[in-house]
């Protein structure tokens, strides 16, 4: 049985931990004036996320063409020296990334590619493909980690407070988050994720209670259970707030791993900085 490769895109996990797990990562772009960067490669998310509050132009992303993803298909089955790859890919509802990795497949029948829609965005894309490597450095075969991920997606939540809604409104990413505007004067609103897209939750009269919520909502959701791995992610976040909700989130969910990652900056250019929320899931793989 030929190992299984895992792949997923830059916009769900960053690339240190991508390399600890074995992952291989395909970029989509950043596309800033006249310059153009691979996110991760050639901009950071530290430079992104300062060069988005000084900078008054908007990037714009770009996700990854087929023929990109066919290279990239190619050079992952040459480097581990297999012909079966699972993709782990962002949310098909937010990205076209998605639609580029099924052409890139069906161009490549030669390789056993199998691609899964994450329905979610960071850490809830990047979790998924964690999951799927260590099931395959275990030798899982690939019928157990599509079922496995398929109950890591449904025991999935995540939940954001957002700064603003300014960058998700200019950049077309709102979706059910657009009942807000229009009533967001000193208010913080908290967004979650639905059948793949970004929907509202709640709006919030202060940021202090905005993180205070979202710890409630979580450990009412959970129900007692604990969660089987949780990331507090963020975009240029306060300091003291990530260490606010990092600390309630540690005493009232004790949680069995607890990752405090970054919102990689194509997520970043529409979220906007200040953005912190939580991706969790608590599917135990029995």
């Amino acid at each position: 049985m030929s190992r299984i490769a895992v792949l997923t895109d830059s916009s769900s996990i960053r690339t240190e931990l991508a390399r600890e797990y074995g992952i291989s990562i395909i970029p989509l772009t950043i596309c800033w004036g006249d310059e153009a960067y691979l996110e991760g490669e050639t901009i950071d998310a530290s430079t992104f996320y300062r060069q988005l509050k000084e900078r008054k132009d908007l990037p714009t992303t770009s996700q990854p063409s087929m023929g990109e993803f066919m290279v990239k298909f190619r050079a992952v089955a040459r480097e581990f020296d297999t012909d079966t790859i699972l993709g782990v890919i962002v949310s098909s509802r937010i990205s076209g990334t998605f639609l580029s990795a099924q052409q890139a497949k069906a161009e490549l029948p030669d390789l056993n590619i199998e691609l899964v829609d994450a329905g979610f965005i960071s850490m809830g894309t990047g979790f998924q493909a964690m999951v799927a490597a260590r099931m395959a450095r275990e030798g899982a075969p690939m019928g157990d980690i599509l079922a496995r991920l398929k109950r890591v997606r449904e025991s999935m939540e995540i939940f954001c407070a957002m700064e603003t809604l300014e960058y998700l409104h200019r950049g077309g990413r709102i979706g059910g988050a657009a009942r807000f505007m229009g009533a967001l004067l000193n208010l913080k609103p908290i967004l979650t994720m639905a059948n793949g897209q970004i929907e509202a939750f709640e709006k919030i009269r202060t940021r202090k209670k905005s993180l205070q919520r979202i710890v409630e909502v979580v450990e009412e959701r959970l129900a007692g259970r604990r969660p089987i791995e949780l990331a507090v992610v963020q975009a240029a976040a306060e300091q003291a707030d990530i260490d606010y909700l990092t600390g309630m989130l540690k005493e009232r969910l004790d949680p069995q791993q607890l990752l405090i990652e970054e919102f990689m900056p194509v997520i970043g250019i529409h979220s906007g900085p200040g953005t912190l929320g939580v991706v969790y899931y608590t599917d135990d793989g029995l």
